[in-house]
């Protein structure tokens, strides 16, 4: 099943694509995912979207006077809601693309970018339960994964949190690269720092294009 082609100079949909591509490829390694965040985060705006509904829906029914009470209250529940929704995403998940565990042993995986910088970065928490988890920052350019058309390649960024992330590797050894440089490019060497909406350029291309006719 090929990937669909996305546009090389937008960030946001390069990080995406990615985040996507990131769990399903955990979930392949028998890595058991949790929902309880996103579970969380679900509860909170359906409860939201369901006092507006109910309150707009008994005023329209029984006119201001009958319900003026009650919509204040609605009102105060939902920004509360709104406001542990808000606190929920920034302050609980942040960023959190992956929570789960494989053989005992736990993970959390958050993703983040940097503007006008398409680099990819990762903070990886992993370690037994009832342990302090080992923490690990890894970075790599969208060009590693992402060919000149704006399609996504999935070996190259398999092999690249194989190669990084402990648990990964142990998970799909054939995948990890031993005795190569780890994170090549993670500070955005030899890069375009400015894009359309902050975005990569397809400049893993022109660097072959370059070494092929050298």
């Amino acid at each position: 099943m090929s990937t669909p082609k996305i546009a090389v100079y937008s960030l946001s949909d390069l990080k995406n694509t990615t985040d996507d591509a990131l769990p399903n490829y955990l979930t392949s390694l028998k890595f058991k995912q949790t929902h309880f965040l996103a579970d969380v985060r679900l509860a909170l705006g359906y409860s939201a979207v369901i006092i507006a509904g109910v309150t707009f829906y008994a005023d329209y029914k029984l006119g201001w006077d009958a319900t003026k009470y009650w919509t204040l209250w609605a009102v105060i529940a939902y920004f509360i809601l709104n406001g542990a929704l808000t606190y929920w995403i920034w302050g609980v998940e942040k960023g959190k693309i992956f929570t789960g565990e494989i053989n005992d042993t736990l993970i959390s995986i958050a993703s983040s970018v940097t503007k006008h910088k398409p680099i990819y970065s990762l903070h990886v928490r992993y370690g037994p339960p009832g342990k302090e988890p080992q923490v690990l920052k890894i970075s790599a350019p969208f060009t590693r994964w992402f060919d000149s058309e704006g399609y996504f390649v999935a070996t190259p960024f398999q092999q690249w949190l194989a190669t990084e992330i402990p648990a990964v590797g142990e998970a799909d050894p054939q995948k990890v690269h031993k005795g190569t440089e780890k994170t090549g490019g993670e500070n955005g060497e030899n890069l375009p720092e400015a894009a359309v909406d902050g975005g990569a350029t397809p400049s893993g291309a022109r660097s072959r294009k370059s070494k092929n006719t050298r």
